[in-house]
């Protein structure tokens, strides 16, 4: 028979042991809430903010493009994560994959569109479709439940439209939703690098760095509009008009 002393012991292991991956599980759940990206988590850390409920996953393009002698290359690089992180914030239940940097730009050989200027990148349609297939199904491995993808670049929306018409019927009987969020793209109209982009990328550049005011003199790429009336006050209502009709189509097809 066990004595008392030893039965008090293995009793206070248990409890210690306990403790210990409470406390784990603790410090991985306030890990996984500092962030809405999974890049900056850890494995066990995204495993538990699914469990807990984090089930839709924000699968964001971008693309690496010329913008004119004004604006960075990064430009839909840096919309895109900005605006999957208001996103994600208001659904309050999603984590945002890492954002795709390359999109169909053009022809490299031809140096067609993009690709006649230095450091634009492209994708073939063939490709950059295959792409996204992969990080949905990804996604899906993960054990998310709703996956959204969008894309801040005009070439490419109906590869993320095909890849979303493919795999969600698949995929539907087993309780796993996929949607295409055309409306963040297509809630303003505006020239490529002109004075809408130019006011968004202002009205997140906190550091000054992605835009070259004295270039403003110069029209991108032909445009027409000038990019003298860019401001940050405007670039925050096209943000936000953006991102609530991205919200209005998602509660619309997931009813939230």
């Amino acid at each position: 028979m066990m004595t008392p002393s030893k039965s008090t012991r293995l009793t206070l292991l248990i409890k210690l042991i306990t403790l210990l991956a409470l406390t784990f599980s603790i410090n991985s759940t306030i890990h996984a809430q500092n962030t809405l990206f999974i890049e900056e988590m850890t494995s066990s850390e995204l495993e538990s903010a699914i469990n807990i409920g984090k089930k839709t996953a924000i699968i964001f393009t971008g693309s690496t493009e010329q913008n004119g002698p004004h604006m960075v290359l990064g430009k839909h690089n840096f919309m895109a994560k900005n605006l999957a992180q208001k996103i994600a914030s208001e659904l309050g239940d999603a984590l945002i994959y890492p954002i795709l940097p390359f999109a169909p730009t053009g022809d490299p050989a031809t140096r067609s569109g993009h690709m006649a200027y230095p450091g634009s990148i492209h994708l073939r349609e063939d490709v950059y479709q295959a792409v996204v297939n992969d990080v949905v199904i990804s996604a899906i491995s993960s054990g998310f439940k709703t996956i959204l993808i969008m894309g801040d670049h005009g070439d490419g929306q109906k590869q993320l439209s095909q890849v979303s018409n493919q795999i969600g019927p698949l995929v539907q009987p087993h309780g796993i939703k996929v949607f295409y969020i055309d409306a963040i793209y297509t809630a303003i109209n505006g020239e490529h690098a002109g004075l809408e982009d130019t006011s968004m990328l202002m009205a997140i550049d906190s550091n000054s760095s992605w835009l070259r005011q004295d270039q403003f003199q110069a029209k991108p790429n032909n445009a027409s509009s000038s990019l003298l009336g860019a401001s940050v006050a405007e670039g925050i209502r096209l943000n936000e008009l953006r991102v609530k009709a991205a919200l209005n189509q998602i509660r619309q097809l997931t009813k939230k």
